[in-house]
């Protein structure tokens, strides 16, 4: 059994919150952000520590490269203990005009454990590029989609503009839509809702690597 202090044990809650609630761990400045630290550093520190007494696991060159290891995993993973394995059909490149859905979309289907995500997914997309990098999320990574019709802003979703599908962080003020990246080297999508054509297609609940 791990010992934690109890700001650890607050922080540990705090990234299994994070990742129930949108699928992925929480940033330094967000950890900071909501526990009062005045620096981002303050929580690079206690989560160094919950590292070295084997926690989580930090992935260096991403801000949210924070994995749960051991029974904190397993409890975040498995709420249920005996789940059914569903079958989920990966969305590879999305033709102009067709729904997401769509016949002409479906590249294949995995059979996973809906107990590996924050909510039941609905599809699988493959991501194309690096602008959500530093949200951990690469390319060619294998995006969990729930569909919906309405995001909370600081939510990971996939949204269409256009004949274009894009994996991007929600933010909404007033009338006004910003999709935004998790990468520097990328520009802040701005939507006007009178002149786009634009929906959204799900909010991200999960991520799946495939190593080749």
């Amino acid at each position: 059994m791990i010992k934690l202090t109890a700001r650890q044990e607050q922080i540990l809650n705090l990234i299994k919150d994070a990742i129930e609630n949108t699928g992925f761990p929480p940033t330094r400045a967000e950890i900071a952000n909501e526990l009062g630290f005045k620096s981002a550093n303050a929580a690079e520190e206690h989560l160094q520590a919950l590292a070295r007494k084997g926690a989580i696991e930090i992935a260096a060159g991403t801000s949210r490269g924070i994995r749960l290891l051991g029974q904190h995993a397993e409890a975040a993973a498995h709420k249920v203990a005996a789940t059914v394995m569903m079958s989920l059909p990966l969305i590879g490149r999305v033709a102009a005009g067709s729904p997401i859905l769509a016949q002409e979309n479906l590249e294949t289907s995995y059979s996973v454990d809906p107990a590996l995500f924050s909510a039941r997914p609905d599809f699988l997309l493959k991501v194309r590029g690096e602008s959500m990098r530093d949200a951990g999320i690469m390319d060619g990574d294998l995006l969990a989609v729930k569909k919906v019709d309405s995001a909370k802003n600081g939510q990971i979703v996939v949204a269409r503009i256009g004949n274009d599908v894009t994996v991007k962080r929600y933010r909404k003020t007033g009338s006004t839509i910003e999709l935004l990246p998790e990468n520097p080297d990328f520009k802040i999508i701005k939507v006007d809702p009178e002149a786009d054509e634009f929906a959204l297609e799900g909010l991200a609940v999960g991520l799946m690597r495939t190593w080749h």
